[in-house]
């Protein structure tokens, strides 16, 4: 076969003393005929199978043909000209031969012929991608490119050879031909310019990357405008681009999906073969003594009722039998992305197979240069061959290793992108088991902590096959050097594996811990923001802040038992590659013939060492990340397998008589308890009010969640026929302007808009808020009272014109004026929705006359069903529910008038009495029945939580129409934007770091560092001077004792530096990492005390989901990210820093290069770090709007499932992501750009060594090994240097983020030692108002403008105003929950400005509106402290009505309440906060509008015991239902902050012009 290929080519293909023995690299003209153009061409050819069919089958439909220019002009002119100068360089070869009789090889025949067909290809290819909108091409860069470097060996070798003395044609056409090449070259070095189809949006500019040419994209340069942008001025939002189209959720969602539903399904198919039918069986429960823990409002009996027995048929399913339990999502996260991988891999490995032959292409150089020392004949040409073949090896190392890393971490982006929609939707669907074990703290960690956390591994998930490649690949050419010698080395490797494997082991399982733990903070963290009002009411920070730093306590154990692993795993890594070597020189020296180690052998195998340094020491770390990663990969998957509601729980068939129909329903809340309803048998037609009436926990709110389909269903059928629009018992509303949450998704129709907000008495409100209906409303909508909050949300059923509307109490939480306004212009026969079908649960007996039909539940089962005179008609339990009321209300009334005089009386009595906790008042029912506003002040209570957020009332003529409000200034904006701190991250955030480490500490692990690095660098000094001694050269004297003896001193030496090393780093690592853990801890202990001390306009004011990210994200950062990156910085600073010593010390020459090559880094850090700073800071910020939104979604996801809203959340969640996701893209970008610079720069440092090393005379051997095996580390260093020092600062800026909520302006102090009140203070509970003015927060007007009034001990006085009158802010100021701008309040002689707010608020007593349970046991939430009895809390109970109830619970006192008091329905909440008050029994008591969320029956028992307990305390009462206060000693009219009148009830009522006499009027008392 050789013979025939010579014969071919007329030559042989190779000869090695032709090429090397000469003065010029030359190669046989049979390698320049083959070689050279076969492998170009045949790339070309190669990749056409697989480029072709991609080509024409690619269809973006929004990306039009190229139109042809000048560019793809030229390209295709090009190509035809080479083709053309290639064939006629093919016929003149031709007619040589016939008519010059030369002979012409056939080898050159085929050679110009496969030129001709692959410039005609290229011409074909150019054209054809032009059409398909292709902007560069890879394939043909790769092409010209080869093509290019193939033709400087002809073009040379033309000029040495003199070619053109004899054949003039060929020199001339070869260069014009390569001439061509070059030109062709560098226009596939420009993109075509981008257009785009047809209209699209202007605004953001597309991501450069899709403009960018293949070499742009190789080398980042699309990039530059960025970072010029961000040098010259701070980036903000507008600056960037769009998200490149391959990274947007529109894509990546649909192709994650398919994968898992196709898993999932597989799985659902095989589990129907497997698993028998679950059969119906009749199963009996006992309702009683046994009913366990339900879930949501509304659910559990209130008041343990007798045991009774009920029997049902419902269908068991079988609870191991869960769907979708063996779908992995790891199939599905490799099915789906696994391509992408294989990509980045293969770059990879190439990179892999580079990096071998720098340290072979070391050992030819050291050679090189000790034989031309030794005066050997050595050309000089070779020497520059090596230095620029370090230079390109180098080059394209840089280049692969940057596109592995590119495709990895977009890949990773989009990884998290999908796995943060799966999550979003999966939160969505899920049902109420599955919401048990998943609470929305843990879910959002799922996407803060485990979505990030597969990001951040999927670009290093290269590690784990990379590794032992290269330690394959290394040993391999190790053994080639020092022979079996390397199996010593090799054995210490291996046993360092188990041992760290055990290290990795134990870690997993401390990182399993630590999120449980962390989950667990973050759980009670977001619950105590949630209820931060309650805790400043109650001055129960402190037990919560112990609670939170128990578990903190718990976690930084954790993090330190980590510490001593990594310390000990630091030290095997750092000191292993070190034993490695030595062990393998040590064998070498004792097994070897001669014992003499060379500097060619010694600084090669020192190279091999250093390249294994890198996977020996990053293998250990990527199983542990692996192992994060997959405990990530469990909890998604876990969460994702979850139980969802059954999508055809509800059917929606038309049924000739009924629009909502039940029929034998058994529903139940969760699989393990008992059903919540019973035995369920409705039709409800269309267009008619249905009332459902009960007492507290009989199943009211549970009957409209079965027809929405939110319980388990476990027998029976639903049918709901039509759009249903829903509002729930509490008001959900969106962190977004009034008018958004009433549109909620839908156009706006101004004509509708303007009659709902009519219809549902929202006008007025939205005249006394500062921004109108584009006010925004803060988290959890705590810039509205409880009314404003339900009327929105009614407003936003009405606009969303249903068919059908569930409405779970929506006249609950407003005045009787407006509840009457509201029944009458939207429920009732003549409302807006009078022709719709309505379910309304209600506590207002005084509706029930006007409603069509009336359910009954008690104890979840429905009693009677009918019209209000048919269920009156005989003595069931409704005529008993309503008897009770009336005869109580008037026992003298005659029989045969009853019924009458009850439909009068109700409504008379009624009208009074309904709640309010509402947003309009009085005045605003009289502002309807009289136009005449300036008539008369009136009552009714109103606005606010009692949170202070109450807005306050302006002068009518400031006010607006709605219409006219002008754009929110600023300060309108209640939420505002989260601050990103804009230039360098200042030297006092450092410092700030520092000092929580400890000065000392800090000045010690510095110093211990340095003499790590000095015996570092002094070994491989040590060894350069060993490897070149003059003696031990001498291999003649190898057996002599005086040999032995020497080369044992070199060994012991350098044995001794290593073991310095070992030491000092063991000490180092132990010392920095247990520091910095405590530094962590207290830092985050300095923020929490901080917030937990930081006024209640902080909370107002800044999203939960904000401050939460800072505990979750921002102290995860400080605790693990923070400490890796700043010892890696030491590390890799020091060792830059030593690699200068070391190469200006072996070649003083070095120094001329190393100040421009410094210039040029500094110059590229400063251009990076404002982009990587700034963008990091920017994606911080963009993280909290997805928590918060998420958050949000969840707390109503049964709104948005009962609007069929889930899609547009889903689409703005992901929007969310995007934005989120587009920074970091820019970030990674940016990083590749840097990357890609400083290995260029890296690079040339190399090339300049290995250049000084080839023309400075007299270099011995081991300092050109020295200096070259250092360079050789440099880039990586300096890479890493650069990119550390960024990861640094965009990490630091945790510490500034913690610092910023450490330094929040907080309240006074809680005790002030000198000042506490005595200890029986207050003795009377005298409370004296004097000239007393506040508002909310600086810049707001006054709330209260300078009352004065006196309140003697034991006086009970009713506090009534209209809305923004300053109720709730005199209530507020008794706490100091917002300070006095003027005047004070004195209780019993002791100014309350001069005590502490713990000593004040100890002693006083709300029962607020909202009542506020924490997770944690019924004890823990009446009793944080554990200041009282078993015996005390059981009294309280009892006289709070809830002893026999919590008797029947199975675990009693310790009955867990579920996050934010789930498992009890709002009444019992609120009587839970009831026994707080009765526990307390403080001298004052404030209510504030307590009784709004329970039926008249549990208001009576409340207000009979605040009658009884509290018979001697001062009882300040917000009036909530006006009859509850005319039996109080005196009544307080407040209005626009001032005292309108203060007497008496009687008085007041007797003077005819008196407001609250009119407000009594109305409200038909008098």
């Amino acid at each position: 076969m050789v013979d025939g290929f010579e014969e071919f080519c007329n030559g042989t293909l190779w000869n090695e003393t032709l090429l090397l023995n000469n003065y010029y690299p030359q190669f046989t003209d049979c390698f320049q005929n083959t070689l050279l153009v076969w492998v170009p061409c045949g790339f070309l050819w190669a990749t056409l199978p697989f480029y072709l069919p991609a080509l024409l089958s690619s269809k973006d439909d929004d990306v039009p043909p190229v139109p042809l220019n000048w560019l793809n002009v030229s390209k295709s002119f090009l190509s035809l000209m080479l083709a053309f100068l290639s064939a006629v360089e093919l016929i003149k070869a031709a007619s040589d031969h016939e008519s010059l009789h030369k002979t012409t090889v056939t080898a050159v025949y085929v050679a110009l012929a496969i030129k001709v067909g692959s410039y005609m290809l290229s011409a074909v290819l150019i054209q054809l991608e032009r059409g398909k909108g292709f902007i560069t091409s890879g394939v043909l860069f790769v092409f010209f490119l080869l093509m290019t470097l193939a033709g400087i060996v002809p073009f040379y070798t033309y000029i040495e050879e003199k070619v053109y003395n004899y054949d003039l044609d060929r020199f001339v056409l070869f260069y014009i031909s390569w001439s061509f090449l070059f030109i062709q070259l560098v226009l596939h070095c420009i993109a075509e310019k981008v257009t785009r189809r047809g209209y699209y949006e202007l605004g953001r500019k597309p991501c450069p990357e899709t403009k960018s040419s293949i070499l742009s994209r190789l080398t980042y340069w699309w990039m530059n405008s960025l970072i010029i942008n961000a040098f010259k001025k701070d980036l903000t939002e507008d600056d960037l681009f769009d998200l490149n189209p391959r990274d947007a959720s529109d894509r990546v969602i649909p192709q994650f999906e398919e994968q898992w539903d196709k898993e999932v399904s597989k799985y659902r198919k095989t589990e129907r073969k497997s698993s028998a039918p679950s059969g119906r069986q009749n199963v009996t429960f006992q309702v009683g003594k046994a009913q366990h823990h339900l879930q949501a409002s509304e659910r559990t009996p209130l008041v343990g009722t007798s045991s009774r027995t009920y029997s049902t048929t419902v269908e068991i399913k079988d609870p191991k039998k869960k769907q979708q339990e063996g779908a992995s999502l790891f199939k599905v996260l490799a099915k789906t992305y696994g391509p992408d991988f294989l990509k980045a891999w293969g770059c990879k490995f190439l990179y892999d197979l580079l990096q071998m032959a720098s340290p072979s292409l070391l050992s030819v150089l050291i050679e090189y240069v000790e034989n031309k020392n030794t005066n050997k004949n050595e050309y000089e040409w070779k020497g520059y061959v090596y230095a620029l073949g370090f230079f390109l090896i180098a080059l394209l190392q840089s280049t692969f290793f940057h596109q592995n890393f590119h495709i990895g971490m977009t890949l990773g982006m989009r990884i998290r992108s999908a796995l943060i929609a799966a999550v979003y939707k999966k939160s969505l669907t899920m049902n109420n088991e599955a919401r048990k074990t998943s609470t929305v703290g843990e879910i959002v960690n799922l996407m803060s902590v485990d979505c990030q956390r597969m990001q951040d591994l999927s670009g290093y998930l290269w590690m784990i096959w990379s590794a032992p490649v290269q330690i394959t690949l290394a040993m391999y050419l190790l053994w080639i050097q020092l022979g079996p010698s390397v199996l010593a080395g090799l054995g210490l490797m291996l046993l360092l594996i188990p041992v760290n494997a055990v290290i990795s082991m134990k870690q997993r399982k401390l990182q399993v811990d630590l999120m449980k733990f962390k989950d667990k903070r973050l759980k009670l963290m977001s619950e105590v923001l949630n209820g931060m009002k309650v805790l400043k009411l109650y001055a129960w920070e402190p037990s919560f802040q112990d609670k939170i730093q128990e578990i903190r306590t718990k976690e930084t154990n954790i993090l330190k038992k980590n510490a001593l692993y990594s310390a000990f795993s630091s030290f095997s890594f750092t000191t292993a590659p070190f034993l490695v070597t030595l062990v393998t020189f040590l064998t070498y020296v004792f097994t070897s013939d001669t014992g003499y180690l060379s500097a060619q052998k010694a600084f090669t195998s020192l190279a091999l060492f250093n390249i294994l340094r890198f996977p020996i020491n990053l293998l250990p770390m990527m199983i542990s990340y692996v192992i994060q990663a997959n405990v990530s990969i469990g909890r998604i998957s876990k969460f994702l397998k979850n139980g969802d509601l059954d999508p055809n729980a509800v059917q929606h068939e038309p049924k000739s008589d009924s629009v909502v129909s039940v029929e034998n329903g058994t529903f139940s809340w969760d699989s393990e308890l008992q059903p919540a309803l019973r035995d369920v048998n409705i039709k409800i037609p269309a267009g008619k009010l249905v009332a459902v009436v009960g007492q507290v926990g009989s199943g009211k709110s549970s009957l409209l969640s079965a027809l929405l389909g939110e319980m388990d269903k476990l027998s029976g059928s639903v049918n709901v026929y039509g759009n249903v629009a829903y509002v729930p018992q509490q008001a959900w509303i969106q962190n977004a302007t009034v008018k958004d949450n009433i549109l909620f998704g839908k156009h706006m129709e101004e004509g509708k808009y303007d009659e709902i907000l009519e219809a549902c008495a929202l006008k007025t409100d939205l005249e006394i808020l500062t921004g109108g209906d584009m006010t925004e409303i803060g988290e959890k909508g705590i810039n509205l009272s409880g009314g404003q909050k339900q009327r929105v949300s009614l407003a936003r059923a009405v606009y969303n014109n249903a068919d059908i509307y569930m409405l779970d109490d929506p006249l609950s939480a407003v005045d009787s004026h407006v509840g009457k306004h509201i029944f009458q212009k939207v429920v009732g026969a003549k409302g807006l929705l009078r022709n719709k079908t309505r379910i309304m649960v209600t506590h207002g007996v005084h509706w029930l006359p006007l409603v069509d039909s009336i359910i009954v539940l008690i104890d979840g089962k429905i009693t009677e069903m009918g019209t209000y005179d048919e269920l009156l008609s005989h003595d069931g339990a409704f005529a008993q529910f309503l008897k009770t009321y009336l005869t109580q209300e008037n026992p003298d009334e005659e029989e045969d008038e009853e019924i009458e005089q009850m439909k009068s009386k109700i409504l008379e009595r009624v009208e009074s009495v309904t709640s309010d906790t509402g947003a309009t008042s009085g005045e605003e029912g009289k502002a309807r029945k009289r136009k005449d506003k300036s008539a008369k002040a009136p009552l009714a209570r109103s606005i606010s939580t009692i949170d202070g957020s109450e807005l306050p009332g302006k002068d009518k003529k400031d006010v607006k129409a709605p219409g006219d409000q002008p754009k929110m200034k600023e300060k309108d904006k209640l939420i505002q934007e989260e601050k990103a701190e804009k230039g360098k991250v200042k030297w006092k955030v450092f410092m700030m770091y520092f000092r929580a480490i400890g000065m000392a500490a800090s000045a010690i692990i510095l110093a211990i560092f340095i003499i790590f690095q000095v015996s570092s660098v002094g070994a491989n000094i040590w060894l350069s001077i060993w490897t070149t001694d003059k003696e031990l050269a001498n291999i003649s004297l190898a057996n002599t004792t005086e040999y032995q003896n020497r080369n044992y001193m070199f060994l012991g030496i350098y044995a001794a530096f290593g073991v310095v090393q070992g030491a000092v780093i063991m000490i180092y690592t132990l010392l920095a990492t247990y520091k910095m853990v405590d530094a962590s801890r207290k830092l985050h202990n300095a923020m929490l005390e901080n917030v937990m001390k930081a006024p209640m306009s902080f909370f107002d004011t800044t999203p939960s989901g904000r401050i939460v990210n800072r505990f979750s994200r921002d102290v995860e950062t400080t605790d693990s990210t923070l400490p890796m990156v700043l010892r890696m910085w030491m590390n890799m600073f020091f060792s830059t820093l030593s690699t200068f010593i070391v190469i200006s010390y072996s070649t003083p020459l070095f120094m001329t290069i190393i100040v421009p090559v410094l210039i040029f880094y500094f110059a590229v850090q400063r251009f990076y770090v404002p982009t990587s700073r700034q963008l990091q800071r920017i994606e911080s910020t963009t993280r909290s709007p997805i928590f918060n939104h998420f958050s949000e979604s969840l707390s109503g996801a049964s709104s948005i499932r009962a609007y069929y809203e889930q899609e547009r959340f889903i689409n703005e969640s992901l929007s969310r992501v995007d934005k989120n996701i587009l920074y970091y893209f820019a970030r990674i970008a940016s990083n590749r750009w840097l990357g890609w610079r400083l290995e260029f720069a890296g690079n040339l440092i190399v090339f300049a060594a290995a250049i000084f090393a080839v023309v400075t005379p007299n270099l011995s051997g081991g300092l050109v090994g020295l200096s070259v095996s250092y360079a050789l580390q440099v880039t990586s260093a300096l890479n890493m240097l650069v990119r550390q020092t960024a990861e640094l600062e965009t990490n630091v800026v945790a510490v500034e983020r913690l610092k910023e909520y450490s330094e929040v302006e907080t309240e006074a102090e809680w005790i002030r030692p000198f000042r506490r009140p005595p200890h029986d203070w207050p003795a009377n509970g005298g409370v004296i108002f004097h000239d007393y003015k506040t508002r909310y927060r600086e810049g707001l007007d006054l709330v209260l403008r300078g009352i004065s009034f006196q309140v003697l001990g034991g006086q009970k006085v009713g506090i009534v105003g209209r809305t923004g009158a300053g109720k709730s802010s005199l209530t507020v100021a008794l706490f100091r929950l917002i300070e006095s701008a003027g005047g004070q309040i004195v209780i019993d002689g002791q100014r309350i400005s001069d005590i502490g707010l713990h000593d004040l608020r100890g002693k006083l007593t709300i029962l607020p509106q909202d009542p506020v349970l924490f997770s944690g046991t019924l004890r823990m939430n009446i009793d944080p402290f554990n200041a009282y009895t078993d015996e005390n809390i059981w009294h309280a109970l009892q006289h709070s009505h809830l002893k026999a109830f919590v008797e029947g619970l199975p675990e009693g006192l310790q009955h867990e309440c579920g996050e934010g008091g789930q498992n009890l329905s709002v009444g019992q909440r609120q009587l839970v906060c009831l026994a707080r008050t009765l526990l307390r029994k403080s001298k004052i008591l404030i209510l504030d509008e307590a009784t709004a969320a329970v039926d008249m029956e549990t208001d009576d028992l409340i207000q009979k015991t605040i009658r009884t307990e509290f018979k001697d305390s001062t009882v300040l009462t917000i009036a909530h239902r006006l009859n509850t206060i005319m039996d109080y000693d005196k009544v307080l009219v407040l209005d626009q902050g001032l005292v309108k009148e203060y007497d008496s009830p009687d008085n007041l009522l007797k003077n005819k012009t008196s407001v609250f006499y009119g407000m009594a009027k109305d409200a038909n008392l008098v």
